[in-house]
């Protein structure tokens, strides 16, 4: 109620009759965008409150569109096209789905016989290898043994070498240089990259 059904009415523009956001991209650490006034990044669409509270967000007549990105889906093209590995870049390039297809090679399997169990859990590992999540936090999120969790992952980094590769090369350079680099040169510093404490260093 505080957050969308009396914020959203205070933040239309009175000339216009609509909200306006404001996206930032120098604002999180990560560099990754920030909506804001209001955050159109978190409109609710779980529950049937939030799908009501989405039906207030409509387009100003003919010709105009609503665009809805997906960042996970970005990202794991971003991953494929920086890393540069085969296998990725053919599992977007199929056309198919990229969660069924990454089950498949991690399982062994044809596509056909991926279950639902195998595409959540590739998708868990798709989404978390590219933030460096452990063995152990895939078995928390998964609820599954670590050793288990670890088998997931190795396999993974062995279907798609080009990405375990891209990772080592990546936290090898920000040990080195102490700061990590986009394609662009936006640099963020990891002053604690080298820490004698292995959590902190995480």
């Amino acid at each position: 109620k505080s957050t969308y059904v009396d914020m959203l009415p205070a933040t239309v523009l009175p000339e216009t009759g609509r909200v306006h956001t404001t996206y930032s991209q120098a604002v999180a650490a990560t560099g990754r965008l920030q909506s804001a006034n209001p955050n159109l990044q978190n409109i609710p669409i779980r529950t049937e409150r939030g799908r009501e509270i989405r039906k207030t967000f409509v387009c100003s007549g003919d010709g105009w569109r609503l665009l809805s990105a997906d960042y996970s889906q970005i990202e794991l093209r971003i991953i494929a096209h920086i890393s540069g590995d085969d296998g990725l870049i053919e599992a977007f390039n199929s056309g198919g789905d990229v969660h069924t297809t990454t089950a498949a090679r991690v399982y062994g399997v044809k596509p056909d016989d991926v279950t639902s169990a195998m595409r959540s859990k590739a998708k868990m590992v798709n989404y978390g290898v590219a933030y460096g999540m452990s063995a152990f936090g895939l078995a928390q999120r998964l609820d599954i043994p670590n050793k288990e969790a670890k088998a997931i992952i190795d396999e993974y980094y062995r279907q798609f070498p080009g990405i375990d590769a891209y990772m080592k090369e990546t936290i090898r350079k920000a040990r080195m240089n102490g700061f990590v680099e986009t394609l662009l040169g936006r640099r963020r510093y990891l002053r604690d990259i080298n820490d004698r404490n292995y959590t902190v260093r995480s």
